[in-house]
């Protein structure tokens, strides 16, 4: 297969070759860099590229070209290439029209001129938007093949397993494929079939038996560690990568795939720096990778089953029997979707009823009328991304509005969204089907009427618990769970307390264990306060390491 393409367009010669000189200097081993000087010649090698099937990785537009400007050209050239990556090359006085692109065009980005030096002006961000298209990015498939039926819930863990975890599969449905008829016919094996690259077949493994056989790590190469952190959620990456870039001889235990709840966000629009969104599957890959680049390791999926805390040190046991110590520890494991008290709720988990905005699933809701419960930000979220795909979503609210629990900026969005319909004082009583979901009772809170309404598709955001059992008896809790820290600890709480000082701000009630993110009670349930969190916590870290 031919190398992705990235193609510039400018009508300035001089600006277009020095453009393609620096786009080849930099990605010219992975990429054929193309040029155009003008947006009609761009179009016809666009279309080309089309014919002949050759993917293109990422568009460069100059803004002011005659006839037609750079929008214009990254408009029509998004129908041409839809998945391509998409910026703008502007000049200062510019930067209203960029602005409005990526507001109102879905351009990705805007790079002002001049670009010199391209090390620190042009690199790092075309890095960011290819490695953004080499990670949805799906060539001829070599890889993982999964074989089941769609309706399955152990086909569904094990498809919403890869798709966190993003690593790329090819997924063979029995209901819909002849191909995977055939396949389960031939075998005496319980579906799902998971075949690795190298051939092996799996008979209906779990997850963890998938990430031993494709090599991610599960296993602790070290029994000490100067910072452990349980939860791979935005509160312990950030944490991970400052523990990481001070030195700090770092492990972060993640028991499902790093991102955490905020993994599984189809957009998120209000995180600083990332004006046009960013998905929560590429902030936790770019989280990953810079942790990694600071040599932190990375367990998952991996669980952590008990803490005890011997003197200075704490001992944490992992789920395959080991354990591992730390000088400092954090416990960031965020929170798990509280179940849908519907009656069959249980029974369908899996199989058309989905916690969260599973990915697996999204993809299969082309043209259906789709349900979600919830009114907080991620039920938004997932609202406004499963609509580009489904006939029609309608969220169900048990509240009387959207606005006392979702930000402004998507209940807008919601709003001026067609095929979107929100139904207040609703709620779900009972979720009926044999197989899967079939069908769902909605009762009318305000008239007390119930109606049967058909369904195969239903997305649950039901506030959140944390998964904090584990720690009983070792660090101080509220009713429900979540973990006191600082200020919010009593005298009743700190009566084993050994310190002369008071806990810091993010310390439980065991020095040297700090808490952050929603596992922590009263924490902000935003995505840049859970960072900030778990990046504060390693201040206080190393502020209790010089106090010993």
């Amino acid at each position: 297969m031919s190398k992705p393409v990235v193609l510039t367009v400018d009508d300035d010669v001089d600006v277009l070759s020095a453009i393609a000189r620096d786009l080849r200097k930099r990605y010219g081993k992975d990429y054929r860099v193309l040029r155009a000087d003008s947006a009609a010649t761009g179009l016809d090698i666009l279309s080309e590229l089309r014919d002949r099937g050759d993917p293109v990785a990422l568009l460069l537009s100059d803004q002011r070209m005659p006839r037609m400007d750079g929008v214009a050209f990254l408009s029509k050239a998004m129908e041409l290439h839809p998945k391509s990556k998409r910026a703008l090359l502007t000049a200062y006085a510019d930067t209203e029209a960029a602005i409005s692109a990526i507001n109102l065009s879905q351009v990705d980005y805007y790079l002002l001129k001049p670009w010199d030096p391209p090390e620190e002006k042009l690199y790092p961000v075309l890095d960011d938007m290819l490695g953004d298209w080499r990670a949805a990015y799906r060539p001829g498939y070599e890889g993982v093949r999964v074989v089941g039926d769609r309706w399955s819930s152990r086909s569904h863990a094990i498809r919403d397993f890869l798709s966190r975890n993003q690593i790329p599969y090819e997924f063979l449905d029995v209901e819909t494929s002849d191909e995977a008829r055939v396949i389960a016919a031939d075998a005496d094996d319980s579906l799902p079939l998971v075949f690795l690259p190298d051939g092996e077949r799996l008979a209906a493994p779990d997850p963890s038996e998938v990430a031993n056989r494709l090599g991610l790590r599960t296993q602790a190469t070290q029994e000490f560690y100067d910072l452990a952190i349980v939860g791979a959620g935005p509160a312990g990456l950030a944490s991970a990568v400052y523990g990481g870039s001070e030195g700090m001889r770092t492990v972060l235990i993640e028991c499902e795939a790093p991102g955490g709840q905020a993994g599984t966000s189809s957009r998120i629009e209000n995180y600083l720096g990332f004006p046009s969104g960013l998905s929560g599957a590429d902030l936790a890959r770019r989280a990953v990778a810079q942790a990694k680049r600071f040599e932190v390791e990375i367990l998952a999926p991996q669980n952590v089953t008990a803490l005890r805390v011997d003197g200075p040190y704490k001992h944490l046991t992992l789920g395959d029997g080991t354990e591992i110590a730390c000088h400092v520890l954090l416990l960031a494991m965020g929170v798990q979707w509280n179940y849908l008290p519907a009656e069959g709720a249980n029974r369908l988990a899996g199989a058309g009823l989905y916690y969260g905005a599973s990915p697996s699933e999204a993809l299969h809701c082309v043209d259906e009328i789709v349900y979600t419960v919830g009114a907080g930000n991620s039920a938004g979220q997932a609202a406004l991304y499963i609509a580009g795909k489904a006939r029609k979503v309608v969220m169900l609210v048990r509240g009387d509005s959207l606005a006392s629990k979702m930000s402004h900026y998507l209940v807008q969005r919601i709003e001026h969204t067609e095929n979107i319909e929100v139904r207040l004082r609703h709620e779900v009583k009972a979720c009926k089907g044999a197989e899967h979901l079939e069908s769902i009772e909605l009762l009318n809170r305000e008239t007390n009427k119930v109606l049967d309404c058909p369904a195969r598709h239903l997305f649950v955001f039901l506030g959140a618990s944390p998964r904090t059992e584990w720690l009983d008896g070792v660090v101080a809790r509220d009713a429900h769970g979540f973990i006191l820290t600082g200020p919010q600890l009593k005298s009743e709480h700190l009566t084993d307390w050994p310190l002369e000082r008071s806990p810091y701000l993010l310390e439980t009630t065991v020095p040297g264990i700090f808490a952050a993110g929603d596992a922590r009670l009263d924490s902000v349930k935003r995505v840049a306060s859970a960072v900030g969190e778990g990046s504060v916590a390693v201040y206080y870290m190393h502020q209790y390491l010089a106090d010993r």
